[in-house]
């Protein structure tokens, strides 16, 4: 049965990390006293949900969490930290801090090592968030224990409505281009000018061609940009919905 914590402090560990290609050391009272600290924790880097939704929407609400008083967003795994640090970059998820639990000594002492051996993947981390103020748990959302691998309450979306449920998060932006495209490089500014992440897929990347842009958004022009599901248009259709 995996136990809340809530109400306890966090276990007292020391991590191995890299820093500048040096090894350092880091330990819990550094990462946790006198700060507020969401952590979320996961099986695994580079494992599907983990890249595909847990880790991305951490990544997208950073600025909103410490907007509302957080200190510091902690993506754990038990991995090492070369691994860690190669998927922050295969992410750009520059607003995480990413902490190696390459021993599982933390996961042990949250009641959260898993056994994944069935699987190949040795003991692992359940998936779970918690929102931690000087050392002290306040809140833990875990995933249930059910088989594979649950993600219903530990996303980004759910510990921001725990922190402030009026909290707005920033809009889902994707951007269409093309390379060499001046109208793409206007959208791009426009986006950049107002401080909007978004994600931008290139014709002739990935196998993106002009029959998957039509596919998907019914035109053959570049850009074209979807705000959090809805289509929008162009450069010119951009400046107007900011404008409003």
């Amino acid at each position: 049965m995996l136990k809340s914590r809530e109400g306890q402090k966090v276990p007292q560990v020391t991590f191995p990390i890299r820093v500048d290609n040096e090894w350092q050391k880091i330990s819990t009272d550094a990462l946790f006293n006198a700060k507020t600290v969401v952590l979320f924790a996961l099986p695994g880097a580079f494992t599907p949900t983990c890249s595909s939704t847990h880790l991305p929407r951490y990544n997208e609400l950073a600025a909103v969490f410490k907007a509302n008083g957080v200190d510091s967003v902690i993506c754990l795994s038990v991995n090492d930290p070369f691994v860690m640090e190669t998927w922050k970059q295969a992410q750009n998820a520059e607003g995480i801090d990413f902490l190696p639990d390459g021993n599982g000594e933390f996961s042990d002492g949250m009641g959260l090592l898993v056994d994944k051996a069935e699987i190949g993947l040795g003991k692992r981390s359940w998936r779970y968030s918690m929102l931690v103020k000087d050392g002290l748990i306040e809140k833990m959302f875990i995933e249930p224990e059910e088989p594979g691998d649950p993600f219903k309450v530990s996303d980004a979306d759910t510990m921001l409505a725990y922190i402030n449920p009026d909290a707005s998060p920033p809009p889902r932006i994707t951007l269409f281009s093309k390379a060499g495209c001046p109208h793409c490089a206007r959208a791009r500014k426009l986006l950049f000018g107002k401080g909007y992440r978004f994600e931008e897929i290139e014709l002739g990347n990935h196998g993106v061609s002009y029959s998957s842009l039509q596919a998907v958004t019914g035109r053959g022009t570049t850009p074209q940009v979807y705000i959090d599901g809805r289509h929008i248009g162009g450069a010119d259709e951009l400046t107007t919905w900011l404008a409003k």
